[in-house]
C-alpha cells in the first residue's frame, strides 16, 4: 500500500504553510464549531457580523451564554438550521460555563476525558468535537470530514466510513503533534476544494501518486 506518512509533505509542496487554517480565538472556534456545521465559512462570517454587534471574540462564549435560545437563534441566521444550531450552541455554552469559559483550564484535562465529555453534549458529533479540541483546545486528535475520507480512498484505494478507523490510520501513520495534524487537516480540505472535489478536476492534480479514482 502506498505510504500514507507522505501525504503531509506532498500537500505542503503544493499550497504551502497553512498555519493553523480554522481562524479565530479559542473561544471563538467553540462557536464556529457549530455554526459551520452543513454550511460554508462566508454563511459562519455573516452570522458572527451579528453576534459582533453585541461582543467581541474573547467574551463571545459568556456574553452568548447570557441570550435565551431565541436571541441566539437570530443572531445566527445566516449559518442556516438556526433553531437547530442555537439549541446545540447553548448546550455547548451551558457546558462551558461549568468550567467558568476559561479555555486554559480545559486544555489542562487529558484529550480522550474531553472527547467523551464532548460527545455527551446534544448535537455535538465526532467531527464537531474533534474540531474543537483540535483547533481551540490544541489538542493532537485529527478531524475526519467528507474530504477526509475521499482523499483516502481517492489516493490510497482505502473505503472506509467509520469515522474511528480513518481517525486511526492517519494516527498510525503520522506523530501525534497538534501543529502537524491542524496543517494536515487544512491542506486535506484546501486540495480538495481546490481539485479532488466531488467531481475532481484530475487534470489539475499535482500529487505525485497515482489516484485509485475511476468516474462511474
Amino acid at each position: 500500500m502506498k505510504r500514507i506518512e507522505n501525504l503531509y509533505n506532498e500537500l505542503i509542496k503544493i499550497y504551502g504553510d497553512v498555519g493553523k487554517w480554522w481562524p479565530g480565538t479559542p473561544e471563538e472556534i467553540f462557536v464556529t464549531a457549530i455554526l459551520t456545521q452543513n454550511t460554508n465559512w462566508k454563511n459562519v462570517e455573516k452570522a458572527l457580523k451579528n453576534i459582533y454587534k453585541l461582543t467581541n471574540p474573547h467574551d463571545i462564549l459568556k456574553d452568548l451564554h447570557k441570550l435565551s435560545k431565541e436571541e441566539i437563534a437570530k443572531l445566527i441566521k445566516p449559518a442556516g438550521f438556526f433553531n437547530i444550531k442555537a439549541d446545540r450552541l447553548k448546550n455547548l455554552l451551558n457546558f462551558l460555563a461549568h468550567y467558568n469559559f476559561e479555555v486554559e483550564k480545559l486544555k489542562k484535562y487529558e484529550t480522550y476525558d474531553l472527547r467523551k465529555e464532548l460527545l455527551n453534549i446534544k448535537g455535538i458529533g465526532k467531527e464537531t468535537a474533534d474540531s474543537i479540541l483540535l483547533y481551540a483546545l490544541n489538542k493532537p486528535i485529527l478531524v475526519v470530514d467528507t474530504y477526509t475520507k475521499r482523499i483516502l480512498e481517492r489516493m490510497y484505494g482505502i473505503k472506509e466510513n467509520d469515522y474511528e478507523k480513518v481517525q486511526s490510520i492517519f494516527h498510525e501513520s503520522y506523530p501525534r503533534k497538534t501543529k502537524l495534524f491542524q496543517q494536515l487537516h487544512g491542506l486535506i480540505v484546501e486540495h480538495a476544494k481546490a481539485v479532488c472535489r466531488k467531481k475532481p478536476l484530475c487534470n489539475q492534480c499535482k500529487l505525485s501518486q497515482k489516484c485509485f479514482f475511476k468516474s462511474s
